[in-house]
């Protein structure tokens, strides 16, 4: 489980990185590496957004008070 939020939170950092760089710039890096909505960018994406649910459920758990 360990490993599994390790790489959600990586994934994290790259998606926040590439948000911040359409912000900025409006320069989007995953679309420039892997093409424009191709099917190895929509993978990213995905992944990106499966990892911030990750997130999301690991934040419930650690906020979680036990009775």
């Amino acid at each position: 489980m360990r490993t599994l939020k390790i790489i959600a939170f990586s994934l994290m950092v790259i998606g926040a990185i590439n948000w911040g760089l359409i912000g900025v710039f409006g320069f989007d890096l995953v679309a420039a590496i892997f093409g424009e909505m191709s099917v190895l960018s929509r993978i990213v994406y995905t992944l990106v957004g499966a990892s911030g649910l990750i997130a999301i459920f690991s934040m419930y758990g650690m906020f979680r008070e036990d009775i």
